[in-house]
Protein backbone atom coordinates (compact mmCIF):
# COMPACT_ATOMS: atom_id res chain seq x y z
CA UNK A 1 0.00 0.00 0.00
CA UNK A 2 1.31 3.25 -0.80
CA UNK A 3 2.00 6.14 1.92
CA UNK A 4 0.31 9.11 1.79
CA UNK A 5 1.06 12.27 1.59
CA UNK A 6 4.26 11.94 -0.46
CA UNK A 7 7.26 13.44 -0.14
CA UNK A 8 6.31 15.89 -3.17
CA UNK A 9 2.78 16.97 -1.48
CA UNK A 10 3.91 18.38 1.66
CA UNK A 11 6.57 20.42 0.46
CA UNK A 12 7.17 22.41 -3.31
CA UNK A 13 11.00 23.33 -4.15
CA UNK A 14 11.89 27.37 -3.80
CA UNK A 15 14.46 29.13 -3.37
CA UNK A 16 16.63 29.52 -0.55
CA UNK A 17 16.59 32.72 1.75
CA UNK A 18 19.62 32.64 2.98
CA UNK A 19 21.92 31.05 0.24
CA UNK A 20 22.83 32.05 -3.67
CA UNK A 21 26.31 31.41 -5.80
CA UNK A 22 27.77 33.81 -7.45
CA UNK A 23 31.53 34.12 -8.35
CA UNK A 24 33.02 37.50 -7.71
CA UNK A 25 36.60 37.51 -8.13
CA UNK A 26 37.98 39.14 -4.90
CA UNK A 27 39.41 42.95 -5.33
CA UNK A 28 42.58 41.88 -3.79
CA UNK A 29 43.56 40.20 -6.72
CA UNK A 30 43.35 42.85 -9.27
CA UNK A 31 46.35 44.92 -9.51
CA UNK A 32 45.75 47.54 -11.78
CA UNK A 33 44.62 49.98 -9.31
CA UNK A 34 48.04 49.68 -6.92
CA UNK A 35 50.54 49.15 -9.33
CA UNK A 36 50.89 52.97 -10.06
CA UNK A 37 50.55 55.60 -7.73
CA UNK A 38 47.25 57.62 -8.48
CA UNK A 39 46.59 61.58 -8.68
CA UNK A 40 43.81 63.01 -8.61
CA UNK A 41 42.72 65.79 -11.17
CA UNK A 42 39.99 68.37 -11.46
CA UNK A 43 40.28 68.76 -15.35
CA UNK A 44 39.98 65.42 -18.03
CA UNK A 45 43.57 66.83 -19.46
CA UNK A 46 46.07 68.53 -18.56
CA UNK A 47 50.16 69.23 -18.51
CA UNK A 48 52.45 68.46 -16.23
CA UNK A 49 56.02 69.14 -16.06
CA UNK A 50 59.04 66.59 -16.49
CA UNK A 51 62.29 67.90 -15.34
CA UNK A 52 65.33 65.91 -17.49
CA UNK A 53 67.30 63.46 -14.95
CA UNK A 54 70.46 63.34 -16.61
CA UNK A 55 71.33 67.02 -15.50
CA UNK A 56 70.85 66.42 -11.96
CA UNK A 57 73.01 63.67 -11.93
CA UNK A 58 75.70 65.37 -13.72
CA UNK A 59 78.42 66.66 -11.58
CA UNK A 60 78.76 70.24 -12.35
CA UNK A 61 80.29 72.09 -9.14
CA UNK A 62 83.67 73.67 -9.84
CA UNK A 63 86.31 74.92 -7.58
CA UNK A 64 86.03 78.79 -7.20
CA UNK A 65 89.19 81.28 -6.74
CA UNK A 66 89.09 84.07 -4.14
CA UNK A 67 87.03 87.17 -5.31
CA UNK A 68 86.14 84.74 -8.52
CA UNK A 69 82.08 84.30 -9.02
CA UNK A 70 80.71 80.85 -8.88
CA UNK A 71 80.06 78.43 -11.97
CA UNK A 72 76.34 78.64 -13.09
CA UNK A 73 74.33 76.01 -13.92
CA UNK A 74 70.76 74.99 -14.68
CA UNK A 75 68.59 72.47 -16.04
CA UNK A 76 65.42 72.17 -18.61
CA UNK A 77 62.13 71.72 -17.88
CA UNK A 78 59.60 70.22 -20.56
CA UNK A 79 55.58 69.08 -20.12
CA UNK A 80 53.56 65.71 -21.50
CA UNK A 81 50.19 65.56 -21.57
CA UNK A 82 47.20 63.21 -20.10
CA UNK A 83 43.89 62.62 -20.94
CA UNK A 84 41.60 60.56 -19.32
CA UNK A 85 39.38 57.98 -20.52
CA UNK A 86 35.66 57.63 -19.65
CA UNK A 87 34.73 53.76 -19.27
CA UNK A 88 30.72 53.02 -18.74
CA UNK A 89 28.55 50.04 -18.10
CA UNK A 90 24.65 50.03 -17.20
CA UNK A 91 22.71 47.02 -15.95
CA UNK A 92 18.79 47.69 -16.39
CA UNK A 93 16.47 46.07 -14.07
CA UNK A 94 13.07 45.61 -15.20
CA UNK A 95 9.65 46.19 -13.51
CA UNK A 96 8.47 42.79 -13.85
CA UNK A 97 11.45 41.32 -13.28
CA UNK A 98 12.13 43.63 -10.11
CA UNK A 99 8.59 42.62 -8.71
CA UNK A 100 8.58 38.67 -9.74
CA UNK A 101 12.08 38.32 -7.81
CA UNK A 102 12.36 36.20 -5.04
CA UNK A 103 14.27 36.25 -1.67
CA UNK A 104 17.51 36.60 -1.26
CA UNK A 105 17.86 38.14 -5.05
CA UNK A 106 18.17 41.91 -4.05
CA UNK A 107 18.45 43.04 -7.94
CA UNK A 108 19.59 46.54 -7.35
CA UNK A 109 22.92 44.85 -4.76
CA UNK A 110 23.30 42.31 -7.45
CA UNK A 111 23.85 44.89 -10.68
CA UNK A 112 25.92 46.73 -7.95
CA UNK A 113 28.21 43.48 -7.79
CA UNK A 114 28.42 42.48 -11.29
CA UNK A 115 28.89 46.40 -12.29
CA UNK A 116 32.00 47.22 -10.20
CA UNK A 117 33.15 43.48 -10.70
CA UNK A 118 33.52 44.66 -14.68
CA UNK A 119 35.02 48.08 -13.93
CA UNK A 120 37.83 45.87 -12.09
CA UNK A 121 38.29 43.34 -15.02
CA UNK A 122 38.50 46.28 -17.32
CA UNK A 123 41.15 48.13 -15.59
CA UNK A 124 43.38 45.07 -14.86
CA UNK A 125 43.11 43.96 -18.84
CA UNK A 126 43.62 47.64 -20.04
CA UNK A 127 46.62 47.96 -18.16
CA UNK A 128 48.04 44.32 -18.23
CA UNK A 129 47.40 44.90 -22.58
CA UNK A 130 49.36 48.73 -22.08
CA UNK A 131 52.18 48.27 -19.12
CA UNK A 132 52.77 44.27 -18.70
CA UNK A 133 54.42 43.72 -21.75
CA UNK A 134 57.54 43.83 -24.10
CA UNK A 135 58.36 46.93 -26.28
CA UNK A 136 57.23 49.28 -22.82
CA UNK A 137 59.72 49.24 -20.50
CA UNK A 138 63.65 50.42 -21.34
CA UNK A 139 64.63 46.85 -20.79
CA UNK A 140 62.73 43.86 -21.63
CA UNK A 141 64.89 40.36 -20.87
CA UNK A 142 63.62 36.48 -21.11
CA UNK A 143 66.15 34.54 -18.41
CA UNK A 144 68.48 32.19 -20.54
CA UNK A 145 67.29 29.79 -17.93
CA UNK A 146 63.13 29.80 -17.73
CA UNK A 147 62.54 30.08 -13.68
CA UNK A 148 60.68 27.25 -14.19
CA UNK A 149 63.60 24.85 -15.50
CA UNK A 150 66.31 23.58 -13.11
CA UNK A 151 69.12 25.74 -12.13
CA UNK A 152 67.25 28.65 -12.96
CA UNK A 153 68.10 31.58 -10.74
CA UNK A 154 65.15 34.16 -10.31
CA UNK A 155 66.92 35.86 -7.16
CA UNK A 156 70.22 36.87 -9.09
CA UNK A 157 67.99 37.72 -12.20
CA UNK A 158 65.92 40.29 -10.10
CA UNK A 159 68.77 41.79 -8.57
CA UNK A 160 70.53 42.56 -11.66
CA UNK A 161 67.31 43.90 -13.11
CA UNK A 162 67.26 46.18 -9.41
CA UNK A 163 70.97 47.06 -10.41
CA UNK A 164 70.04 47.88 -13.95
CA UNK A 165 66.82 50.31 -12.95
CA UNK A 166 69.28 51.93 -10.30
CA UNK A 167 72.22 52.57 -12.34
CA UNK A 168 70.70 53.93 -14.75
CA UNK A 169 68.42 56.27 -12.71
CA UNK A 170 69.30 56.52 -9.48
CA UNK A 171 66.27 55.34 -8.00
CA UNK A 172 65.93 51.52 -6.72
CA UNK A 173 62.81 49.66 -7.60
CA UNK A 174 60.52 49.47 -4.94
CA UNK A 175 57.73 47.26 -6.66
CA UNK A 176 57.68 43.77 -7.94
CA UNK A 177 54.45 42.36 -10.14
CA UNK A 178 53.71 38.97 -10.61
CA UNK A 179 51.92 36.78 -12.89
CA UNK A 180 50.10 34.12 -11.00
CA UNK A 181 51.48 31.58 -12.99
CA UNK A 182 55.32 32.84 -12.08
CA UNK A 183 54.44 33.19 -8.59
CA UNK A 184 53.31 29.65 -8.33
CA UNK A 185 56.91 28.92 -9.37
CA UNK A 186 58.77 30.88 -7.20
CA UNK A 187 57.04 30.13 -3.87
CA UNK A 188 58.26 26.09 -4.76
CA UNK A 189 61.38 27.29 -6.23
CA UNK A 190 64.63 25.90 -4.74
CA UNK A 191 66.77 29.34 -5.43
CA UNK A 192 64.16 30.79 -2.87
CA UNK A 193 63.43 27.72 -0.47
CA UNK A 194 66.74 27.03 -0.01
CA UNK A 195 67.36 30.10 1.89
CA UNK A 196 64.20 30.47 3.83
CA UNK A 197 65.26 26.81 5.19
CA UNK A 198 69.07 27.71 6.25
CA UNK A 199 67.54 31.01 7.62
CA UNK A 200 64.41 29.60 9.43
CA UNK A 201 64.22 29.53 13.22
CA UNK A 202 64.06 26.56 15.58
CA UNK A 203 60.15 25.15 15.66
CA UNK A 204 59.47 27.28 12.43
CA UNK A 205 57.85 25.38 9.51
CA UNK A 206 59.97 26.97 6.42
CA UNK A 207 58.05 28.54 3.51
CA UNK A 208 58.49 31.03 0.79
CA UNK A 209 55.51 33.50 -0.02
CA UNK A 210 55.22 37.16 -0.11
CA UNK A 211 57.10 38.15 3.14
CA UNK A 212 60.01 35.86 2.09
CA UNK A 213 60.15 37.32 -1.15
CA UNK A 214 60.33 41.08 0.21
CA UNK A 215 62.88 39.58 2.59
CA UNK A 216 65.42 37.92 -0.44
CA UNK A 217 64.88 40.64 -2.63
CA UNK A 218 64.76 43.85 -0.75
CA UNK A 219 61.73 44.72 -2.54
CA UNK A 220 58.95 46.70 -0.69
CA UNK A 221 55.81 45.74 -2.54
CA UNK A 222 55.52 42.54 -3.95
CA UNK A 223 51.74 42.40 -6.35
CA UNK A 224 50.12 39.22 -7.16
CA UNK A 225 48.33 39.12 -10.28
CA UNK A 226 45.31 36.64 -9.21
CA UNK A 227 42.83 37.99 -11.66
CA UNK A 228 41.33 35.69 -14.40
CA UNK A 229 39.05 36.46 -17.24
CA UNK A 230 36.71 34.69 -19.34
CA UNK A 231 37.97 35.05 -23.00
CA UNK A 232 35.06 33.54 -24.53
CA UNK A 233 32.17 35.13 -26.41
CA UNK A 234 28.60 34.92 -25.26
CA UNK A 235 26.68 31.71 -25.61
CA UNK A 236 29.97 29.67 -26.06
CA UNK A 237 32.07 27.74 -23.74
CA UNK A 238 33.80 29.60 -21.10
CA UNK A 239 37.45 29.90 -21.50
CA UNK A 240 39.04 31.26 -18.20
CA UNK A 241 42.73 32.11 -18.13
CA UNK A 242 45.01 34.39 -15.70
CA UNK A 243 45.05 37.92 -17.02
CA UNK A 244 48.58 38.32 -15.99
CA UNK A 245 50.30 35.36 -17.87
CA UNK A 246 53.90 34.31 -17.45
CA UNK A 247 55.22 37.88 -16.84
CA UNK A 248 56.76 39.78 -14.13
CA UNK A 249 57.74 43.66 -14.18
CA UNK A 250 60.25 45.64 -11.31
CA UNK A 251 59.88 49.28 -11.39
CA UNK A 252 59.69 52.09 -9.15
CA UNK A 253 56.34 53.12 -8.41
CA UNK A 254 56.36 56.49 -6.20
CA UNK A 255 55.33 56.09 -2.81
CA UNK A 256 53.19 59.31 -3.23
CA UNK A 257 53.00 61.26 -5.85
CA UNK A 258 53.86 64.85 -5.68
CA UNK A 259 56.06 67.76 -7.40
CA UNK A 260 59.10 66.39 -8.81
CA UNK A 261 58.61 62.95 -7.71
CA UNK A 262 59.56 60.38 -10.46
CA UNK A 263 57.95 57.40 -11.22
CA UNK A 264 57.52 54.40 -13.87
CA UNK A 265 54.33 55.27 -13.89
CA UNK A 266 50.92 57.57 -12.86
CA UNK A 267 47.19 56.64 -12.87
CA UNK A 268 45.35 60.35 -13.49
CA UNK A 269 42.15 59.66 -12.25
CA UNK A 270 39.37 62.76 -13.48
CA UNK A 271 37.98 63.44 -10.00
CA UNK A 272 37.08 66.28 -11.06
CA UNK A 273 33.60 64.54 -13.19
CA UNK A 274 30.55 65.26 -11.56
CA UNK A 275 30.07 62.89 -9.11
CA UNK A 276 33.17 61.17 -9.12
CA UNK A 277 35.20 59.59 -6.40
CA UNK A 278 38.96 60.32 -5.66
CA UNK A 279 39.73 57.38 -7.94
CA UNK A 280 37.25 59.05 -10.96
CA UNK A 281 34.19 56.25 -10.62
CA UNK A 282 30.83 56.71 -9.36
CA UNK A 283 27.87 54.09 -9.96
CA UNK A 284 24.47 56.29 -10.56
CA UNK A 285 21.28 54.37 -10.53
CA UNK A 286 18.03 56.44 -12.65
CA UNK A 287 14.63 55.81 -14.04
CA UNK A 288 14.28 54.63 -17.60
CA UNK A 289 10.59 55.00 -17.86
CA UNK A 290 9.99 54.40 -21.78
CA UNK A 291 12.15 50.42 -20.82
CA UNK A 292 10.19 50.31 -17.50
CA UNK A 293 13.09 50.15 -15.88
CA UNK A 294 15.32 50.65 -13.43
CA UNK A 295 19.18 51.95 -14.75
CA UNK A 296 22.62 50.99 -12.56
CA UNK A 297 25.02 52.01 -14.24
CA UNK A 298 29.03 53.30 -13.53
CA UNK A 299 31.58 55.10 -14.76
CA UNK A 300 35.19 55.15 -14.81
CA UNK A 301 37.23 57.93 -15.39
CA UNK A 302 40.82 57.54 -15.47
CA UNK A 303 44.13 57.31 -18.04
CA UNK A 304 47.17 55.07 -16.65
CA UNK A 305 50.66 56.77 -18.49
CA UNK A 306 54.39 55.16 -18.65
CA UNK A 307 55.76 58.49 -17.14
CA UNK A 308 59.13 56.99 -17.02
CA UNK A 309 60.18 54.00 -19.21
CA UNK A 310 63.92 53.71 -17.60
CA UNK A 311 61.97 52.92 -14.25
CA UNK A 312 60.86 50.03 -15.37
CA UNK A 313 62.15 46.81 -16.50
CA UNK A 314 60.44 43.82 -17.37
CA UNK A 315 60.88 40.01 -17.73
CA UNK A 316 58.75 38.41 -20.67
CA UNK A 317 57.70 35.07 -20.48
CA UNK A 318 59.73 34.04 -17.59
CA UNK A 319 57.95 30.10 -17.11
CA UNK A 320 56.94 27.54 -19.46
Amino acid sequence: MALNPVQGDVHVNGPLGNISVAHIQSAAGFVAGRAFPGISSDKQSDLYYRYPRGEFNRNMMRKRAAGAQSAGAGYKVDTDTYSADVWALHKDIPDQVRANADSPLNMDRDATIFLTQQSLLNREIEWTSSFFTAGVWTTDVTPGTLWSASGSTPIADIRTGVKTVLESTGFKPNTLILGYEVYNVLIDHADIIDRVVYGAQPGRISQADIPEFKSLLKIDNILVMEGIQNTANEGASDVHAFIGGKNALLCYAAPTPGIMTPSAGYTFNWSGMFGAQAEGARMKKFRMEAEASDRVEIESAYVQKVVSADLGYFFEAVVA
